[in-house]
């Protein structure tokens, strides 16, 4: 306490500090159906049940699932309180179950493992133990006698589930507190094109029963759905009151927390929406490419947008996928990227708060041999 008062007599008053302005603060008045009852009254035996049925569907799927790394079955039982020294008081109750496995394949020489899961806010929405056990095998087997293809620029598929983590860096670049640092590629870029005409991406905390939804924020200002880029024009960035203030702008509504400290950003929903193709008919397209279905690494570099990273997946030949690849880097410029971005598949699913449909990049580096 003393050591606190000591700093306070030293420290210079930040302007931008503080809480939101009471007309700023609320909570959404609808239900967002972030709570499941189902989930809550889940007997232990149910769910070992379930992860054993889920494991047991993955070995038992194909002789050469040699192994598994496990399988699991958790639930989540929460509730959200928040008030401030302005009047605003809210909560809200939330809830999830995940079921998940990971198989592993053997053929020979050769040892792969991969993973699925399912993944809602209540019991009555995940997929059946079998379904989620026979993708995973199907996944871990395809990765089977992987070569390491030669260097060389071709155009690159993400799937939906690492084409989030693409989401992942363009979030991180339209940080608020990144942006006034300038310490994104995307400073100082608001209502120029920093993305193909294709691209329209969201961050939505109000879409009711998803894992980025809430009534309000960490600061007690209401959940709101933001356009961060529209049709490959940057729109907006993601800010709290604080980051809002250091760039001159309103709060959109991103504040978050944890148990102690001062206010963060975070998003809701944040995904891009989809396009008109299936996978299948974005594949067809390509004679030579890569589809890359595992990264690994974090070269990625916020500030100039450089991105190099490890990879796995499976080799494009002729419009279809035709054998497996592994110890691979792809790289390319998170600014080029964007640009470069062709194709954005039919199949977007919010199994997270991070959601992306199937990508084709035009061209990137595929670094092998």
């Amino acid at each position: 306490m003393t050591s606190a008062v000591e700093l306070a007599d030293i420290t210079t008053e930040d302007p931008h500090a503080g809480l939101p302005e009471p007309e700023e603060l609320g909570s959404l008045g609808v239900d967002l159906q972030l709570y499941s009852a189902d989930v809550e009254g889940l007997e232990t035996s149910v769910k070992v049940d379930l992860a054993k049925r889920a494991e047991e569907a993955a070995l038992s799927f194909d002789p050469r699932i040699s192994n598994s790394e496990g399988a699991s079955f958790d639930t989540h039982i929460g509730r959200h309180i928040f008030a401030n020294s302005r009047g605003f008081a809210g909560e809200y109750r939330s809830s999830y179950c995940a079921l998940g496995v990971a198989p592993v394949a053997k053929d020979g020489d050769s040892m792969e493992r991969d993973s699925w899961d399912t993944l809602s806010r209540g019991f009555g929405d995940l997929d059946t133990p079998e379904s989620v056990g026979q993708m995973a095998a199907k996944r871990a087997l395809r990765r089977l006698n992987a070569i390491k293809v030669e260097t060389q620029k071709v155009p690159v598929v993400f799937e939906p589930r690492t084409a989030r983590t693409l989401l992942d860096h363009i979030f991180e670049a339209v940080h608020g507190m990144s942006v006034y640092r300038h310490e994104s590629f995307l400073a100082g870029k608001l209502g120029e094109k920093v993305a193909a005409d294709s691209v329209t991406l969201i961050d939505d905390g109000t879409i009711p029963g998803l894992f980025g939804s809430s009534p309000f924020d960490d600061e007690g200002v209401p959940s709101r759905r933001t356009v961060v880029i529209e049709k490959g024009v940057l729109k907006s960035y993601l800010m709290n009151t604080y980051a809002a203030r250091k760039l001159g702008l309103k709060t959109t509504g991103n504040a978050s927390r944890g148990l102690t400290g001062n206010a963060g950003i975070g998003h809701g929903n944040f995904y891009v929406e989809k396009g008109v193709q299936t996978p299948e008919q974005i594949l067809s397209g390509i004679s030579n490419g890569f589809y890359v279905t595992e990264l690994m690494g974090f070269g990625v570099n916020a500030v100039t947008g450089d991105y190099s990273r490890g990879a796995a997946g499976l080799w494009i030949k002729d419009g279809e996928l035709a054998y497996a690849v592994s110890e691979v880097t792809i790289a390319g410029n998170l600014k080029d990227m964007l640009l470069g971005l062709e194709t954005l598949g039919s199949d977007l699913e919010f199994r997270r708060s991070i959601s992306a449909p199937t990508i084709k990049i035009g061209e990137m580096t595929v670094g092998g041999r």
